[in-house]
């Protein structure tokens, strides 16, 4: 594995060379709603308009076009979540190689099916684990007892140098970019990107992007090397990587100034603004850079900015749950155990001294309801305004109503909600 970046602006010319005709020369779309927010001038780099809509592509076939023919002869094995899947079916039925594409079991249907249609006959998808993590060590472990290439999501240069053509394209278009937001996973793109830029224009300020949820490579900058995280949040599928990669722990550290998280709920709220503002239909982890624009604010006045909306992969049966979260995160929803007498009347008289005339039931089930004196039930509300629950919660202790704030305690409401 090669680990310098010694004339890689070289390298991603001739990796642009040869994804000529795979993958798209994406659009760089100015984006009026969040310039005028944040007083820049904002750029969207729109990755989730590839053939295989998200970047991925680019380090697939890069990194399988390098093979040398023995290697693509014999075939080849790959783990993701999704968006490396489709990147490596596709290059595959491009150039008539056998895959096998291991994915999580959790991994979203709307992704699994594109991966087939990417692939057709060339492939072949195991479905195993609940991670990414779990997948990559099967099918580590398929490769080696069957002697195939393995084209990893992201630990390798080759990956690396197909995923850096993203900002080769940025900085042909817009020169003078001054600050660039990208997504973390397990971190090819970050490094491709911020080690281009570092070797062409040093200057720009970058920014890398963790999900609260999964945030390996804050835990790795903190441990001074990349460590497994015990356990992750899989929502944000794309990104949810227990442990950053070797050599991207080392490329991220070197070229990306600095690595913030940002909670799942926020980029919930991000997804759906995005749809509803621009018309783009980002999947968690495409929607994340745009999500940290709140807490790196300060640093964007004035300036130009990139952020790369890196997939838009997303189900729309997850939906529901985005606009869930969302809501949840905004303060809007909120989740109680309310413990009930059983007699007549009751319920009635929750909804007249405790909720406020704004106030919503919207999720009401009994947990448990037996011929004892008192029985709880889980009850959702939803507020109009983040504000009015302080009156909501005066109004239930006023009245001497036991309960239990769900969204306080996360095991409760992952196990009840």
């Amino acid at each position: 594995m090669q680990t310098t970046t010694a004339n890689l602006t070289d390298q991603v010319l001739l990796a642009a060379e040869k994804l000529n005709g795979v993958a798209v020369k994406t659009p760089l779309q100015f984006c009026s709603r969040l310039s005028e927010k944040y007083n820049c001038k904002l750029y969207f780099k729109r990755e989730d308009m590839q053939p295989v809509r998200s970047y991925k592509i680019r380090g697939a076939y890069n990194n399988i076009i390098n093979l040398d023919a023995m290697q693509r002869e014999r075939g080849v094995v790959c783990a993701s979540a999704g968006n490396h899947a489709q990147g490596v079916a596709l290059s595959c039925n491009k150039l008539k190689i056998k895959a096998h594409i291991f994915m999580p079991q959790v991994t979203p249907r709307q992704k699994i099916e594109k991966v087939k249609s990417f692939g057709g006959d060339w492939i072949n998808i195991v479905l195993t684990g609940t991670t990414y993590d779990e997948a990559y060590a099967a099918s580590k472990r398929f490769s080696e007892l069957n002697l195939l290439a393995f084209i990893h999501p992201f630990d390798d240069w080759n990956t690396i140098v197909g995923q850096a053509t993203v900002a080769k394209e940025i900085y042909n278009e817009l020169p003078d970019a001054e600050v660039l937001v990208l997504p973390i996973g397990g971190g090819g793109l970050a490094s491709g990107v911020s080690s281009f830029y570092k070797e062409n224009k040093p200057e720009v300020k970058i920014f890398g992007i963790d999900p609260a949820g999964a945030p390996k490579m804050i835990a790795a900058s903190k441990a001074g090397k990349p460590i497994s995280l015990d356990s992750i949040d899989t929502f944000i599928d794309g990104a949810a990587v227990k442990q950053i990669g070797d050599l991207t722990y080392q490329l991220i550290t070197e070229n990306v100034d600095e690595c913030i998280t940002v909670e799942e709920g926020k980029v919930c709220t991000t997804m759906i603004e995005l749809y509803q503002n621009e018309g783009i239909i980002a999947e968690p982890a495409g929607a994340l850079s745009v999500a940290a624009l709140d807490k790196i604010g300060r640093h964007l006045k004035g300036k130009k900015v990139v952020c790369v909306i890196s997939g838009g992969n997303n189900d729309i049966a997850r939906y529901p749950e985005v606009i869930e979260r969302s809501l949840i995160y905004e303060g809007l929803k909120h989740y109680f155990i309310v413990e009930f007498a059983q007699k007549p009347g009751e319920l009635r008289n929750f909804l007249n001294d405790a909720l406020g005339p704004n106030d919503d039931i919207v999720h009401f089930q009994y947990l448990k309801k037996t011929n004892k004196e008192f029985g709880p039930a889980l009850v959702g509300i939803e507020l109009a305004k983040r504000i009015d629950l302080e009156p909501l919660l005066y109004r239930l202790k006023q009245n001497n109503i036991n309960y239990i704030n769900v969204n306080e305690h996360e095991m409760l409401r992952k196990y009840l909600v």
